[in-house]
């Protein structure tokens, strides 16, 4: 038997994992091969670099991947379309999240965050927690107004979280966008009314830092402000996340990021109950 508590990707390590939710043809597992790994890159690329505005490297565009090295510590959330077969025989990856335990970061020379944001006072406010970071969201475009799609997502996410007895998750969110002003309403609405909390608060690296603080405060309606966010950042909120001070622009992928913290101890009692956590 595997002990999950013990560091590295599951992906070669376990015969099979079991299917975490499905819904329909969609079911929701960890990548259990290098191939899957593989799918979940080329989905990343098509949406990131052909769909969206980034800018990959040559050997990015030459395999039609994204990756770095992240990829080889941590694990791999799919969704896959048990329905659909792709040109290399498999099921079709439909969604996909990165994630990465802090007991696999330490193998990469630390979290993929840390490079846009300083993530030493949430660490060192936090002494003895298990952490995870997530990133490389995506879900391809046919695939987004199904509600199943990010619930089951969600729902992989939380059983994985519960499986490693997680504390707390973080990660960048990002705007398709590199212009702050013209995301001066969900910039500020966010710094204003979801900061995180002083003692452990994450603030953009100094020679990257955007101010978010853009709009007085009695100028924002938060419904408004709300419903300006895209919709993972509008997830993450009502469900019971905030937000680190300052927000980054990304060059490369055409973004502007923001800081997400989400103690699990935050997390809001109807997504406890919409996933079949415990209260």
């Amino acid at each position: 038997m595997v002990n999950i508590h013990e560091p590295g990707p599951l992906v070669g390590r376990l015969a099979q994992w079991p299917v975490l939710a499905f819904a329909g043809a969609l079911e929701v597992r960890l990548a259990e091969t290098d191939a899957e790994v593989e799918q979940a890159q080329r989905l990343r690329y098509h949406i990131f670099y052909e769909e969206m505005a980034a800018v990959p490297s040559p050997q990015m565009r030459e395999q039609r991947r994204d990756f770095d090295k992240f990829d080889e510590v941590c694990d791999h959330l799919l969704v896959v379309d048990r329905s659909v077969i792709g040109d290399d025989g498999q099921p079709l990856v439909v969604g996909t999240y990165r994630l990465t335990r802090d007991v696999d970061a330490a193998r990469a020379g630390g979290f993929y965050t840390a490079g846009e944001f300083d993530l030493s006072k949430m660490l060192s406010g936090n002494p003895g927690i298990r952490c995870l970071e997530l990133g490389r969201s995506c879900v391809l475009k046919s695939y987004r107004n199904r509600t199943t799609t990010m619930q089951l997502l969600w729902k992989g996410l939380l059983t994985f979280v519960a499986r490693f007895s997680i504390d707390l998750m973080f990660g960048c969110a990002s705007f398709g966008s590199t212009d702050p002003d013209a995301l001066a309403l969900p910039l500020s609405y966010m710094h204003h009314f979801h900061p995180m909390p002083a003692n452990v608060a994450v603030r953009a690296r100094p020679e990257l830092y955007v101010p978010m603080n853009r709009m007085p405060k009695e100028a924002i309606d938060p419904k408004e402000g709300m419903r300006a966010l895209p919709p993972l950042l509008k997830g993450y909120l009502r469900a019971g996340g905030c937000i680190g001070d300052g927000a980054v622009i990304d060059r490369q992928f055409g973004t502007i990021d923001v800081f997400i913290y989400f103690p699990l101890s935050n997390i809001d009692a109807r997504y406890k109950s919409r996933f079949g956590l415990a209260s």
